[in-house]
């Protein structure tokens, strides 16, 4: 009786190894697949797997930026879409008005040599229609596509300039007064 017991204590403690180990070796083949995607983290794929691609930088003020895998034949206002399109350093306080807003975006094409082979520009407000040759511009591989966008300054950025600069004249004036003892 004992030596059945102690084949069945074995027996179990051999197969609860075996499943342990299993786990084991699931958990580190997911830990390895998870790094590899950790590498990649900026690249986005918007282009179905086994579709012929483009692969192309997104840079500047955008809502995500990073390297698009897009379908070949991608015009240029669709991939800035695919980016969550212009955006602008926003904070509780900021109230923007779009309509004032100015948008640049550069398309940089680059030989093997890393010599600058083509640089196309387009520039609009958002209030009026995009320019011309920007929603038929189909973006090529290994292309970088810059967004800036620019606003001209109002009245309130002018005034908070202003308002900093003369509290600090009054808070020095005030400070040297104090240290003279008058």
């Amino acid at each position: 009786m004992i030596n059945q017991n102690l084949k069945l204590l074995f027996f179990h403690f051999f197969l609860l190894l075996f499943l342990l180990n299993t786990d084991v070796q699931a958990q580190f083949q997911q830990l390895q697949t998870s790094q590899q995607f950790r590498l990649a983290d900026r690249v986005i794929r918007i282009a179905e797997p086994g579709e012929l691609t483009d692969s192309v930088n997104v840079w500047g003020d955008v809502g995500s930026s990073g390297r698009y895998l897009v379908p070949k034949g991608t015009n240029l206002v669709k991939l800035i879409s695919y980016s969550f399109g212009p955006q602008t350093i926003r904070d509780g306080q900021t109230n923007l008005d779009w309509s004032k807003m100015r948008v640049e975006i550069n398309v940089h094409e680059y030989s093997q040599d890393s010599t600058l082979n083509s640089l196309t520009t387009f520039k609009y407000r958002f209030e009026e229609p995009y320019p011309e040759g920007m929603y038929d511009f189909i973006v090529e591989n290994n292309q970088t596509i810059t967004v800036r966008v620019k606003r001209k300054p109002g009245f309130v950025d002018y005034l908070g300039v202003f308002a900093s600069t003369v509290s600090a004249v009054a808070a020095t004036i005030i400070l040297i007064d104090r240290l003279g003892g008058n």
